[in-house]
């Protein structure tokens, strides 16, 4: 009688099997693309570029190569001759593009002249500090010059609603005693 098939018990002496080997990577190599040639480790057995970007670049070398070998043939000749043939008649018979309209009193944009010509015009800084400065106007009665007091915009008398002047967006005026 054999052992049963679910033993409960292991016997002593088991018979010890030989762990199985990991799987071998190949070692490391060159990367195959020309002007690359970089040491890697491949990841599989058939790998020849070391990433992505030389794969693609390999492929596009064997493309080129593969259509350079096959213009080369009598069968490859004769139909790049006929596309160019195809391609001279197309230009050909290409229209002439057409020529915009152009109305019959044209404009003229004059050049402007040097950024010299307006200094002439500007006044030199020693005279711009005897400039009086305006008087303190409120943002508000700026903001709302034109607007109707109405119930709860301000006083009935239709005062500015601020009592106090503030200067513009940080514009101070030129002080009149420093001159």
């Amino acid at each position: 009688m054999g052992p049963s098939e679910n033993p409960t018990s292991h016997p002593q002496k088991q018979e010890v099997r030989p762990r199985k080997r990991p799987a071998r990577r190949p070692r490391r190599r060159r990367c195959l693309l020309k002007g690359c040639e970089q040491r890697f480790r491949p990841q599989r057995a058939r790998e020849r570029y070391c990433g992505p970007r030389c794969r693609e670049a390999a492929r596009e070398w064997s493309q080129w190569k593969a259509q350079d070998r096959y213009r080369a043939t009598p069968t490859g000749k004769q139909r790049r001759n006929g596309q160019s043939r195809r391609y001279r008649e197309r230009v050909r018979n290409r229209k002439p593009p057409e020529k915009e309209a152009v109305p019959e009193t044209a404009r003229v944009i004059t050049e402007l002249p040097p950024p010299i010509f307006f200094r002439s015009h500007l006044r030199p800084t020693r005279l711009l500090r005897g400039i009086r400065a305006l008087p303190k106007i409120t943002v508000p009665a700026v903001l709302l010059a034109r607007v109707s007091a109405c119930a709860g915009a301000g006083s009935g008398s239709r005062a500015a609603l601020a009592a106090e002047a503030s200067p513009l967006n940080g514009f101070r005026p030129a002080d009149p005693s420093r001159r």
